[in-house]
């Protein structure tokens, strides 16, 4: 169903070119939308709905009936009568009507769209719906998902809805309320660096609007519109690890994701026990933040003693006894590779732990 608002920007917009007076009525004679109170003519415009005539002129004012799929809607009344009246009458009525089919059809293929990310279609419904609804089976495309810090932000749908534009091969939706949903046609794109541009596009436009705190995740392209699902699954799971492993980054993909996607499908009863097994009862972000400071940097230097002494600002041997008595407490001496690995897949293992306790709760 059409909103009011539009209805309401849709005559105000004809009211301008035609400079005539408009207004949109319900089958029972109140206004939904007008330019000018013409409630003097609610008893007249009933009257007409349940007559056999599609239009009729009444005490100076021209009256149209709009349907919506061979059923009544409303009655669209003009003021003024003659025959220019009447044209106008009839290209508003009509221009009102097709725009009921194009929200009645978004509205099919938004339906279809969402029914299809969440694998709730058959093989042959996909086909022969799609081919209803006009929607090519056999081109590329991707699936990101944008989601805000706020959200009862309903502006973001509205706001991907325009910056993709609304007559393109794309389709914007939400499956929830706390994330839309964008399904990528991407037949004239050129690989991943070209979704990481869309991303980057959208987050920008989503700056420009106000809305400062977004994330996108997106999956792999698929080239059958019934593994479209698949890559929307995979941004969700992107989304989901790059909140717990990769937080700084507000664009992630599902092919960069690395051991935290392993990590983000292992059950909590095995992370329990990995973590048992090699810290016993100690975990290993229980260190005070100089230790856990150390061990992040030394990673990130790729466990060279030299560079991490010198960004850290302490002398070496200050973190060679930093690294023995880690050693001395866990058993790891992570100079050495394979020590350095354990841990390392430790610190990640706890912290998936720690998002799904808090997500559980």
């Amino acid at each position: 169903m059409i909103s009011n608002q539009v209805l309401q920007n849709t005559i105000e917009g004809l009211k301008g070119i035609a400079r005539v007076e408009l207004c949109v009525m319900d089958v029972d004679g109140r206004e939904i939308a007008t330019t000018q109170d013409l409630s003097q003519c609610s008893r007249a415009a009933a009257e007409f709905a349940s007559s056999p005539a599609d239009s009729q002129e009444i005490q100076g004012y021209q009256y149209f009936k709009i349907f919506d799929d061979q059923q009544l809607e409303y009655i669209l009344v003009v003021c003024g009568s003659g025959e220019d009246v009447y044209m106008v009458g009839k290209m508003v009525a009509f221009q009102i009507q097709n725009l009921m089919v194009a929200y009645r059809e978004r509205f099919d293929k938004d339906n279809f769209v969402k029914n299809l990310l969440l694998d709730n279609l058959l093989l042959v419904d996909i086909y022969s719906r799609s081919k209803k609804l006009h929607i090519q089976t056999d081109v590329p495309r991707v699936v990101l998902i944008l989601e805000t810090e706020n959200e009862k932000d309903n502006n973001a749908l509205e706001l991907a809805r325009a910056h993709f534009g609304a007559n393109s091969k794309d389709f914007v939706t939400a499956v929830d309320e706390n994330s839309v949903i964008i399904v990528k046609d991407m037949s004239e794109a050129d690989g991943g660096r070209e979704i990481d541009r869309i991303a980057k596009s959208l987050e920008n436009s989503m700056h420009k609007e106000g809305i400062k705190n977004v994330r996108i995740a997106y999956g792999t392209v698929t080239n059958e519109i019934k593994e479209v699902s698949r890559s929307y699954k995979e941004a969700k799971m992107a989304m989901d690890v790059g909140k717990i492993f990769y937080d700084e980054r507000n664009i992630i993909a599902y092919n960069e994701l690395g051991i935290g996607r392993l990590i983000y499908q292992l059950p909590i009863p095995l992370c329990r026990l990995f973590i048992s097994e090699i810290f016993g009862d100690k975990s290993p972000d229980e260190f005070d933040e100089e230790t856990l400071s150390t061990i992040l940097k030394f990673f990130e230097n790729s466990l060279n003693v030299s560079e991490t002494s010198r960004q850290l600002f302490i002398h070496r041997n200050t973190l060679v006894y930093r690294l023995d008595k880690l050693q001395k407490s866990t058993g790891l001496d992570l100079r050495v590779f394979e020590d350095a690995i354990t841990f390392k897949i430790a610190l990640m293992v706890v912290k998936y732990m720690k998002y799904m306790e808090s997500y559980e709760y």
